[in-house]
């Protein structure tokens, strides 16, 4: 025992490590320095310098404090380092804990680094100097921005996250708190929710700080705090918030508490023995191991064992390999070789392993190397995060992503998808059809290749209905549009432009469907046209038939006559209707005509009748005027020409003559065989009848010429000019 007159004897902690073999440190799994009371830089581990990213100088006029490149504030100010964690430790004598900063490396790269200080003292209390460890936490700030982007459907994920998470209401009432949150601190959810959130905070002023800014709007990234569990020990966190408001006004916060008490526990270990160590490699929340050059495992963490379901025991029996899905066992084997070889140091691989029941989990593995000190492989160390919920997450949006697009593709409508600044972004094969052209990803605006107002107005890509829907943040309904393609066609259609918003209502893109009515237009203008023919139509069927009735009137003999001869009349235009309709009142063949016409009067004996002409087509005026005419040479045929004997033959002939201005057809009916003809000099109702039908109806020329060996009627009309 030592008197008070002794000096103290042995080395001091100071004295141990900078006389300690360099691999000492280098065991550590974490980035280690040591300054000496001056603050200049005396020794450090490995991965302290691949944080750093460059090498420092040790020794008196080397790297002083710290060995990176810059310093900065978490806002982003240049720090001094004459500011540093490190400095202010050896200024005051006391250590610091949990401290924050940015470190750029010499490329221009930075990271959040988490820094923890403490002074070494000699065995008289002097200060010798003081050990630094930090570490890279940019990926809790990354982890506490991911979590804020989730919406609140993501229930699951929420209660049973790994991560602490709570609702705090306007008022700082707590709504709600998952399991990670109440295990962390060891209340009940009755103990716990509905209680202020203030109760829960050791320092006051930070409580009233973080509730300020949240109600203010600001957003908290890794906010430190210190709260108070049930046991009564004092969780270090960090807290990741934002509020969600309402109308402008704050409804509630959503935070993120990240415990870094056992940051806290595993830097001290660190710094006062190889046991401490050993302890927070075991109460880690990530699984680690350490694995041989053929990948058997040496030591594994509990956090390791319970991420694939399997005892220590089990683990150390096996190798990295064992476990490892199938598919993916060749690519991680073959990593791991080319790191035991000293190809690299360091790979990352996301794998697929399998717990003993089965069940499939992804592992993101960080894999390192420790060496010997002549460069010799020692021993690997992988780091492994179950990011099972992430990788099902990322496949069920990409799944989604797919199915939307096949959906997309399948409609036969023309789709097409814009961001917010109107580059295109997605079309279907219809929008290829619509515009007639292929379209290319980052247009803007509109797949089409010329647009133009339902007035043929040329319309603008930047004034069409996508892109006011975008400018105005508005879906577009109601309007029409023409587009032309790069062949000169032109498409009438009706877009449905309508804008994308995300979670928060930010304008994301739009969406549009362009609905072909190409049809629709021709339907009206059939419509239209139908019902101009039949106003038509009409007017000419009423006025032919009050012709007829005038002209039966002053020609019959009695009204028994006048009644008989209108009826027969009014019954062949009638006829004459019924072929029309039959055809929608187009052009009609006049072949077909003329069979239809003259056969129910005539063709009883088919062999008696010739009918023989060119193949044309005439219109609906030509082919109602020579209805008539031919019901009526037909009908006198019957009565009292070649159709009334048993011997007489009919020949209806024509012929087509094309002039510079018209088209003539000229007719020759003829019969034979027939009781002799007798020219009585006076032309009755009937011939009255033809002649209104071709020379005044048609424009045409008539002659009858009632030889003895039968009658025969020539008469010519034109087929070229259009209804009046």
């Amino acid at each position: 025992m030592l008197t008070q007159e002794e000096p103290p004897r042995g080395p001091s902690e100071y004295d141990q490590l900078v006389s300690s073999d360099t691999r000492a440190i280098d065991v550590f799994p974490g980035a280690v320095y040591l300054c000496n009371r001056e603050g200049w830089l005396v020794r450090y581990n490995n991965e302290a310098a691949e944080l750093w990213g460059r090498t420092p100088t040790v020794g008196v006029k080397g790297d002083r404090f710290c060995g990176s490149h810059r310093l900065f504030g978490l806002d982003g100010a240049p720090l001094a380092f004459d500011d540093c964690p490190m400095a202010l430790a050896l200024k005051t004598g006391a250590a610091i804990r949990d401290a924050e900063v940015i470190v750029q490396r010499p490329d221009g790269s930075q990271f959040v680094a988490l820094v923890n200080v403490r002074p070494l003292e000699d065995r008289l209390g002097a200060i010798q100097g003081a050990i630094g460890c930090f570490q890279d936490v940019s990926a809790y700030h990354a982890i506490a921005e991911e979590l804020h982007s989730k919406s609140a459907d993501l229930e699951d994920f929420f209660e049973n996250s790994a991560v602490s998470l709570h609702i705090v209401s306007a008022q700082g009432i707590i709504l709600r708190a998952n399991k990670a949150e109440l295990s962390l601190l060891g209340y009940t959810a009755d103990e716990y929710i509905g209680q202020p959130i203030t109760a829960f905070h050791v320092d006051a002023p930070v409580i009233g700080d973080i509730l300020s800014k949240l109600a203010s709007g600001d957003c908290l990234k890794s906010y430190p705090a210190r709260l108070r569990a049930k046991d009564g020990t004092i969780k270090h966190v960090q807290i990741t918030s934002n509020g969600r408001f309402e109308d402008g006004r704050l409804f509630n916060t959503r935070c993120f508490t990240i415990d870094m008490t056992d940051v806290h526990v595993a830097e001290t270990a660190r710094r006062e023995s190889d046991d401490r160590l050993s302890a927070t490699y075991q109460a880690a929340t990530i699984g680690i191991a350490e694995a041989d050059a053929d990948g058997r495992l040496l030591r594994v963490n509990d956090a390791f064992c319970t991420m694939l379901d399997r005892s220590r025991e089990q683990l150390l029996a096996m190798t990295f390999l064992n476990y490892t899905h199938p598919d993916d066992v060749e690519q991680d084997a073959a990593l791991y070789a080319r790191q035991v070889t000293g190809e690299f140091d360091r790979y990352v691989l996301r794998k697929r392993a399998f717990k003993p029941n089965g069940e499939l989990v992804y592992l993101d593995i960080h894999s390192s190397s420790v060496r010997e000190p002549s460069g010799g492989f020692r021993y690997g160390v992988r780091v492994i995060q179950d990011v099972t919920q992430t990788q099902r997450m990322e496949d069920r949006i990409r799944e989604s992503e797919r199915h939307m697009r096949d959906l997309l593709e399948a409609l036969p409508a023309a789709v097409y998808t814009t961001d917010a600044e109107g580059r295109i972004t997605f079309f279907n094969q219809a929008a290829v059809e619509l515009s007639g052209r292929t379209p290319q990803l980052g247009d803007m605006w509109c797949v089409t290749w010329r647009l133009y107002n339902t007035d043929e107005s040329p319309l603008a890509h930047h004034e069409c209905p996508m892109a006011i829907a975008l400018k105005e943040n508005r879906a577009i309904r109601g309007v029409e549009a023409i587009a032309e393609r790069p062949d000169g066609t032109r498409v009438p259609f009706i877009p449905y432009p309508t804008p994308l918003h995300d979670a928060d209502g930010n304008l994301i893109g739009a969406i549009n469907m362009l609905v072909d009515i190409t049809e629709r237009k021709q339907a009206e203008n059939r419509q239209k046209t139908l019902i101009d023919e039949l106003n038509h139509r009409v007017k000419n069927t009423l006025a032919t038939v009050q012709s007829l009735a005038a002209q039966t009137a002053r020609n019959a003999q009695s009204a028994g006559d006048a009644h008989k001869r209108f009826e027969a009349r009014l019954l062949a235009l009638s006829r004459a209707h019924d072929l029309l309709t039959k055809r929608h009142w187009g052009d009609t063949p006049l072949d077909s005509l003329v069979h239809e016409v003259l056969m129910p009067i005539v063709g009883h004996e088919p062999s008696r009748v010739r009918i023989d002409g060119a193949s044309i087509e005439v219109n609906t005026r030509v082919a109602l005027s020579l209805t008539m005419t031919l019901n009526e040479l037909a009908i006198n045929a019957l009565k009292y020409g070649s159709m009334s004997t048993e011997t007489g033959t009919l020949s209806v002939t024509w012929d087509v003559q094309a002039c510079p201005s018209e088209t003539r057809v000229s007719f020759l009916w003829r019969e034979q065989g027939g009781p002799m003809v007798v020219e009585t000099g006076r032309h009755g109702l009937g011939f009255r009848l033809m002649e209104r039908c071709i020379e005044r109806d048609l424009g045409g020329k008539l002659e009858a010429d009632f030889a003895t060996e039968g009658f025969v009627c020539r008469f010519s009309i034109s087929i070229g000019a259009e209804d009046p």
